[in-house]
């Protein structure tokens, strides 16, 4: 290679070149990564939900899932960031400087090289010189030299010009010895030059620019490796991501989805009862059979419905109020009567004043208009009482905790001022125990505030529960009564196993009001008029006694009347009386209205 110096000059170039070329794959490499997590965050920054309230945040486990999968895909799009940031500094940065270096480099020992060059060509002309000088003096010579021996031999010539002749001839010897000595000089040292150049100094330089090169090739290995290792460092956090996004998978679960879609729109409203039957033929059967045991019609004694019942409240149809159904008028139901073997008779009364009054309730003016409009909104009422029995009481609960987790954070605050209060009082030193009692007085106000919301709520709560529980009940009676009267009846008739014994009509009024009411005990129980909390456990074993838990929350429906023992009952239904001293009452304010 000592006479490739210029083919060395171009393969270099070429690695420098090749270099930059892998150095700008690496950079086109990292914006394609920079880009690809960019459009992956704003992916998942699309798709994510914008909510602005607790109301909206997700509770179906698909769609839990779906966001714990944009979650680890927002994570993957940083690891992708990772790569490039991490082939930015360890790849493409370094292949830049070292590109810089390189050409630095490169640019020195070429340099050095034509300067080798340059002087061994300066040592060749000189010695060409010298030795062009020392041939055109030797042929100089030469000339002198044939002057001299023309002239010697010639006969004619005179003695002055063969001297002169002569010493021509000596001159032109002597100056070409001396240019011969001068050229065999000059010869010596462009050879020694020359050894020197092709031996010492271009191989020198031939080896830098090979170590060069070579640097070169090993810092692109190492960079190919760096390439690889930003890649492979990643792996076990992506792995993690995916992994991430098979388990949300897995955790979809479809039954508590639809059991929350059930939770969601459960209004906690009865469905509409059945249709009434409407016997045109009565008349008919009045007329043919005389020997009916059925009181006569009697208008007079008529009692109306409403006084039957009291003030019955309408029922809440799913697609708005059902039409009250046009009937004839009713006429009075007779009083069955049964003799007991001593001769005594005493009244039983007939299944039709149930239905006949569970008629009234059906057909009587609702308080809400429909379903549907609650469906259409209205405006927010502090107890939301716009909501359906359901909703109000998951609405009224929520906002409960709450107010509870916000009374704790009160409690705490309270305690740190009261012992930091503590500490300034016993160590003046550190502080004013009088600065802090501002704040504690803002404290307890709010504590006591946070009381009365909580209170405040509790009771519209207890009145909410207390309602589904009766309308459970209810429930439950009406679901008995169709039972036992299932055949020949209608929510307006009695029963009967003969047609012709069948008559309509309301009650006569010597029915006695205490046992009608003892027919609607068990459907209107009573309503709650506050709540407690058991402070102590009782086990209540005897009879008519409510066993409690410590900490459990129990409906008040009656007083204590001075003989220690109060009347109380549980989310479920379920009554009796539980020692008062064991319990922490709250009365409603209205509760005697009520």
């Amino acid at each position: 290679l000592k006479d490739q110096f210029d083919n060395l000059d171009k393969h270099t170039q070429w690695g420098i070149d090749f270099l930059e070329k892998y150095a700008k794959f690496v950079k086109e490499r990292i914006e394609i990564e920079q880009n690809y997590a960019k459009q992956l965050r704003n992916l998942v920054k699309k798709y994510c939900p914008k909510r602005s309230s607790k109301d909206e945040e997700p509770r179906f486990t698909s769609c839990i899932a779906f966001f714990n999968i944009l979650n680890e895909l927002n994570d993957y799009a940083g690891q992708r960031e990772v790569v490039a940031e991490e082939m930015g500094h360890r790849v493409y940065a370094e292949l830049m400087r070292y590109s810089h270096d390189l050409k630095t480099e490169r640019k020195m020992h070429l340099q050095e090289g034509r300067k080798a060059q340059q002087y061994l060509d300066m040592c060749w002309k000189q010695m060409d010189n010298s030795k062009k000088k020392f041939e055109r003096e030797c042929r100089e010579a030469e000339k002198a030299q044939q002057s001299y021996e023309r002239l010697d031999n010639d006969t004619n010539a005179t003695k002055a010009d063969v001297e002169k002749a002569k010493q021509q001839l000596n001159l032109r010897t002597h100056m070409a010895d001396e240019n011969k000595n001068e050229y065999a000089a000059q010869l010596q040292n462009f050879n020694g030059e020359q050894h020197k150049h092709y031996y010492i100094v271009i191989p020198q330089i031939y080896k830098q620019l090979q170590e060069m090169d070579e640097r070169r090739t090993i810092k692109l290995s190492e960079c190919y490796k760096g390439f690889a290792d930003s890649e492979r460092k990643v792996i076990p956090i992506i792995s993690k991501c995916l992994e991430g996004m098979i388990l949300a998978a897995k955790s979809v679960d479809e039954h508590r989805d639809s059991q929350l879609v059930i939770d969601c729109f459960k209004s906690g409203f009865e469905p509409p009862g059945d249709f009434p039957f409407e016997d045109y033929s009565q008349n008919i059967y009045r007329t043919i059979s005389d020997g009916t045991i059925s009181t006569p019609k009697q208008e007079g004694m008529r009692i109306d419905s409403k006084t039957t019942v009291g003030k019955a409240k309408g029922k809440l149809w799913l697609f708005g109020k059902k039409p009250k159904p046009q009937s004839p008028p009713l006429t009075p139901t007779s009083l069955y009567t049964s003799s007991t073997p001593n001769g005594s008779q005493y009244p039983i009364f007939s299944i039709e004043p149930v239905h006949y009054c569970m008629s009234d309730i059906k057909t009587g003016k609702p308080r809400i208009p429909s379903f549907r409009s609650l469906k259409r909104g209205g405006p927010a009422l502090e107890d939301f009482s716009h909501l359906p029995p359901e909703q109000r009481r998951k609405k009224l609960q929520q906002r409960i905790d709450e107010l509870n987790r916000e009374l704790q954070k009160e409690t705490d605050q309270k305690d740190a001022l009261i012992k930091m209060k503590d500490v300034y009082e016993k160590n003046p030193q550190m502080g004013d125990p009088g600065s802090l009692q501002p704040k504690l007085t803002e404290t307890m106000s709010n504590m006591d505030r946070l009381r009365m919301e909580i209170h405040k709520n509790e009771a519209w709560l207890s009145e909410v529960e207390g309602k589904v529980a009766a309308r459970s009940d209810r429930r439950h009676s009406s679901d008995i009564n169709h039972l036992v009267t299932q055949g020949r009846e209608s929510p307006e008739g009695s029963y009967t196993d003969d047609a012709n014994q069948e008559v309509r009509g309301p009650p006569q009024q010597h029915v006695h009001p205490n046992e009608f009411d003892d027919e609607f005990e068990d459907d209107d129980p009573l309503p709650a008029i506050g709540h407690c909390k058991a402070i102590y456990p009782f086990d209540g074993h005897n009879e008519g006694t409510l066993s409690m838990k410590e900490g459990e929350i129990l409906y008040i429906i009656e007083e204590d009347k001075g003989d220690g023992w109060t009347r109380a009952r549980r989310h479920n239904g379920e009554e009796g009386y539980v020692p008062t001293s064991y319990i922490d009452v709250t009365l409603e304010k209205n509760s005697k209205g009520a």
